[in-house]
């Protein structure tokens, strides 16, 4: 049994050497279930995943990521988006039986929910968590936010390059989309999808509104005495 482990062809989440045959035949499955998924063999990575989740030795809830990638995959009768939504609904499930994985299971559940077009629930769903610890430390989740806040703020028509950042945006969400980018920079400095989106995203929105609309009506005073003074200089 000593040399058993090393003819393994993946890593189990339990590396410790198999004690009896049981044992070893589980190894075994996981190594097809692994090797079938790499093969893009879903209808027998579902046989051995079948098996191995009734196993007492399986934590599968552990190995939700598999359970994941396996919804619909294979099915002909199951579109795409059938097999997001089925997957979306797993994983909202995982997110209150597997508290310890939540953090991971969200950041899943968010791209997932993109993946089917739902980009407001998206939202919803990092709205309740990121204020909290510890995914107000997690820059992944800022740049999701800050994405899908960027989307969510183009305006419902067409808009020419020369304008998209211009007349119909929603001024709220590009701050809010800056403010979840940098949010992420300053946590990880070289996460580079921030500084990628932050580079192309001008703060054209807010400062026009700001030129256009001042805050208070002292705003406005200043303005108007400005204007006039200007006037008397060039009178």
């Amino acid at each position: 049994m000593s040399n058993t482990n090393s003819s393994f062809l993946f890593s189990s989440l339990n590396s410790k050497q198999p004690t009896n045959a049981r044992k070893v035949h589980i190894r075994r499955l996981y190594d097809i279930l692994q090797l079938c998924i790499q093969r893009h063999d879903w209808v027998r990575a579902k046989r051995a995943w079948a098996v191995l989740a009734r196993c007492r030795e399986v934590d599968w809830k552990i190995l939700w990521k598999t359970s994941v990638l396996l919804l619909g995959e294979g099915d002909p009768d199951i579109d795409d988006a059938h097999a997001n939504g089925d997957r979306v609904r797993f994983l909202s499930v995982m997110m209150r039986q597997h508290p310890e994985e939540r953090e991971s299971i969200l950041k899943e559940l968010v791209l997932r929910l993109i993946h089917s077009g739902m980009h407001r629930r998206a939202m919803e769903e990092l709205d309740l968590y990121l204020p909290s610890y510890p995914y107000q430390d997690n820059p992944v989740l800022h740049v999701y936010a800050g994405l899908i806040a960027l989307y969510l703020a183009q305006p419902a028509d067409e808009i020419s390059e020369e304008t998209r950042y211009g007349q119909g945006w929603d001024a709220n969400l590009v701050r809010d989309a800056r403010a979840h980018l940098e949010h992420a920079r300053a946590i990880d400095p070289s996460n580079i999808m921030a500084d990628a989106f932050l580079s192309q995203l001008p703060g054209g929105i807010q400062s026009a509104q700001d030129r256009t609309t001042p805050d208070s009506d002292d705003e406005r005073m200043d303005l108007d005495l400005s204007a006039q003074a200007r006037k008397r200089i060039r009178t």
